[in-house]
């Protein structure tokens, strides 16, 4: 069994790399570790890299189409994965999750409908509610001893006939929570007695912590399969964000008929060459890569967890139960987000993601990427402690 180096400090800058090469734009400096975008800073595994040069061979890139072994795959991982036996016609694609998120706005609803989302929540679900002229129905999460989870009293409180959508995160970012088959059938059944489709980004689904189990919404029961749209891509997993692939899974026929007619409008269903082989090898032979993976950003939560609780005891840290991403309060040193990004960025050098970008609940709170070498995310927490010393 091949054993993988998640040590590697691989140089990122100078590749048009958006966590790297873009930090003076958002950070006002290049002197700052970066710890936000949401790409990790491991090498993409040998099978994927592997694959994409054998195609690449061929020199010839000319219009394609996906066979049948792309389909095959995507079903092998998500039975093994996830326990989850899916259709060749359940599946479409996307470039990208959040891509899909819109398509799906606006092809199941109309500007003027609801769209319920639940922050705080990765923040592109804003931008698909507003970018498509639907109305926000903000059904907040509730903090209860270190988690999140739904408030179901405020959902119904807020549902009218005009709602139509609900944009599910799960697992969730920033939180990190897998939501159980109990929380998850709950909420769906308040979606199917209103009407309400659920359109859910499960792209952090293969990231799931020891002890914790992914349930896929439509694995629940076959009449919310039918009301659900689920969004997955590889490109978490495996580093491979930049080849714009995603698969988008509707189970309902007719639905998945609408979803195809707004791709095949924008042209835009065919994908690119090297994305569909990427996805097809890290679907094919990516299990020992994800379990090493896994155990590696476990091992560097458990360091940045140790860490605060001996040097920086007032932040208070969400304990992921999946992805690589930590949600950190800081709301006990008073300063608002602005000051924070500011001190943050100005005094310890590192680039982090604010807490208000999330929506409500995220004041005072910052997103940091684990996903990288251990030395990186040391040297972080060392700049951190060192700026709030100095105080």
């Amino acid at each position: 069994m091949k054993k993988y180096n998640f040590d590697e400090i691989i140089d990122r800058t100078g590749t048009n790399c958006l966590k790297w090469d873009l930090r003076s734009r958002f950070f006002k400096t290049d002197d700052v570790l970066p710890l936000w975008v949401a790409d990790t800073d491991f090498r993409s595994p040998d099978f994927i890299i592997d694959a994409i040069r054998e195609r690449a061979g061929h020199e010839l890139f000319g219009y394609s189409f996906r066979p049948d072994s792309y389909y095959e795959a995507i079903i092998s991982w998500m039975k093994r994965q996830h326990g989850w036996d899916i259709e060749k016609n359940w599946i479409s694609f996307s470039p990208g999750v959040v891509s899909a998120l819109t398509f799906a706005i606006e092809t199941f609803s109309k500007p003027g409908d609801g769209v319920i989302v639940q922050p705080p929540v990765y923040f592109p679900f804003f931008d698909c509610v507003k970018g498509t002229k639907r109305k926000m129905v903000e059904n907040p999460l509730k903090l209860r001893n270190g988690r999140y989870y739904f408030d179901i009293d405020d959902l119904k409180a807020k549902i009218d006939r005009d709602t139509k959508i609900l944009l599910l995160c799960s697992p969730q970012n920033p939180g990190g929570m897998v939501w159980s088959k109990e929380e998850l059938t709950e909420l769906g059944n308040v979606c199917l007695e209103n009407n309400i489709l659920i359109v859910s980004d499960e792209i952090h689904s293969d990231l799931v912590y020891k002890g914790y189990k992914h349930t896929p919404v439509a694995t629940i029961s076959e009449e919310l399969a039918k009301n659900c749209v689920i969004c997955m891509a590889p490109s978490k997993t495996f580093n491979i964000a930049g080849l714009s692939s995603s698969i988008v899974i509707i189970p309902d026929k007719v639905k998945f008929a609408r979803y195809e007619r707004t791709l095949n409008v924008g042209h835009i269903g065919m994908g690119n060459i090297f994305g569909t082989v990427a996805m097809e090898a890290a679907y094919s032979h990516g299990d020992n890569w994800l379990r090493q993976l896994l155990e590696y950003i476990q091992g560097n939560y458990r360091l940045l967890e140790g860490f605060f609780e001996q040097n920086l005891p007032k932040v208070k840290v969400m304990k992921p139960e999946a992805t690589y991403l930590v949600w950190l309060d800081f709301n006990a040193y008073g300063m608002n987000d602005k000051e924070l990004f500011k001190f943050m960025s100005e005094k310890a050098k590192v680039g982090l993601n604010n807490g208000d970008r999330f929506g409500t609940g995220g004041e005072g709170y910052l997103r940091i990427n684990i996903g990288c070498p251990g030395s990186i995310l040391e040297e972080a927490l060392e700049r951190i402690k060192a700026a709030f010393q100095s105080i």
